[in-house]
């Protein structure tokens, strides 16, 4: 039986400048690092680049784990290959986003501009009946290499907690 969700993981094009920016905009902490740049870059063996889903040749750089607050813990990649792709949109399959929650959003906002992160709006309310309530809000950003990040607020809870 799966308990919980414990990670996610977060290929990005250069570990040390995305650590500073998540360290900026989210108070993020380093746990541990299971591979450094100082190492040589790992080059995935056709079998392990199978294994993994990764492009033929991809070289991992670094990786490490970080956390931010109480939430789950983010697996940082550095991995590199030719003919690697910009992030996805939010229309494309897969994982779109992660969503960071906040009882100050315009605070938090704030934070992530100051860091290097750009806003796609301000706060909205929430979209769905089953979320709604007068203080809850959300809005979308990106990060300086192009993941979209969420921020959620809701105060007055949701609706859909009422009916469990």
């Amino acid at each position: 039986m799966i308990a919980k969700i414990d990670h996610i993981g977060l290929n990005v094009p250069d570990i040390d400048s995305a650590t500073v920016f998540l360290q900026e905009a989210f108070d993020a902490k380093i746990i541990y690092e299971s591979y450094s740049r100082e190492l040589t870059p790992l080059e995935a063996s056709d079998e392990l680049a199978s294994a993994l889903k990764l492009a033929q040749k991809a070289a991992l750089y670094s990786c490490r784990m970080i956390k931010i607050g109480s939430g789950v813990r983010i697996e940082l990649f550095e991995i590199h290959v030719d003919g690697q792709r910009q992030p996805i949109k939010s229309s494309d399959l897969g994982l779109i986003q992660f969503a960071s929650y906040t009882n100050y959003m315009d605070e938090a906002i704030q934070k992530f501009e100051v860091a290097g992160g750009k806003m796609l709006s301000g706060p909205n309310p929430f979209l769905f009946p089953a979320e709604k309530g007068d203080k809850n809000f959300f809005c979308y950003g990106l990060t300086p290499w192009g993941t979209t990040i969420e921020f959620i607020t809701y105060p007055d809870g949701v609706p859909y907690e009422k009916k469990q």
